[in-house]
């Protein structure tokens, strides 16, 4: 097994920087934005985000955490059952911009039951996409995303694993792992 390391500490750091960045060039002031973080570990990406955000811009943006278990095509399809984790979402998205948060971009099919999943919540003015990691070329639907920490081709036999400090890991590692022989 080969592992690549993508993100150390520092460009993790450097690179949520980047994407704040971008997304205070596109939403100025923030009125009528909201945070979603993507259960289980978009949740982390999006609340360093926020967190660097809501320092930057003095504003207290709004988080929500979505789950989207139940929502997921391959639902049913499953040996083990899924085990769901917890929506949080205190604010309404009607009339909203939301800006949709996740770890990895793989083949889309997440993002397109997030997508199905938002509109529980209202009908949003607008959806934006930031992924930390955009897998190319592995894609089975038509969802690109706005901001990108960083793009990667990757074939089948890898994967990319995301190793957060929340999560218990030591330290914030990013990896592109190889599972060929």
């Amino acid at each position: 097994m080969e592992k690549v390391l993508l993100f150390d500490e520092k460009s993790l750091d450097i690179t949520i920087n980047r994407l704040c960045q971008q997304l205070i060039e596109n939403h100025n002031d923030f009125q009528d934005t909201v945070l979603v973080g993507m259960q289980p570990r978009g949740i982390f990406f999006a609340e360093r985000v926020k967190k660097k955000l809501d320092k930057i811009t003095e504003k207290n943006i709004p988080l929500g955490y979505l789950d989207i278990t139940f929502h997921r095509d391959d639902f049913r399809r499953r040996e083990q059952p899924l085990i769901p984790s917890t929506t949080k979402m205190p604010f309404l998205v009607e009339k909203k911009k939301v800006i949709l948060i996740d770890d990895v971009l793989f083949t889309g099919r997440t993002i397109r039951a997030a997508l199905s999943v938002i509109n529980e919540f209202g009908r949003p003015k607008q959806i934006e996409l930031l992924v930390l990691v955009d897998r190319k070329y592995s894609r089975d639907l038509p969802i690109q995303p706005n901001y990108v920490g960083r793009s990667v081709n990757t074939i089948q036999s890898q994967r990319v694993q995301v190793e957060w400090k929340e999560q218990g890991t030591t330290k914030d590692n990013i990896w592109l792992i190889n599972e060929q022989k």
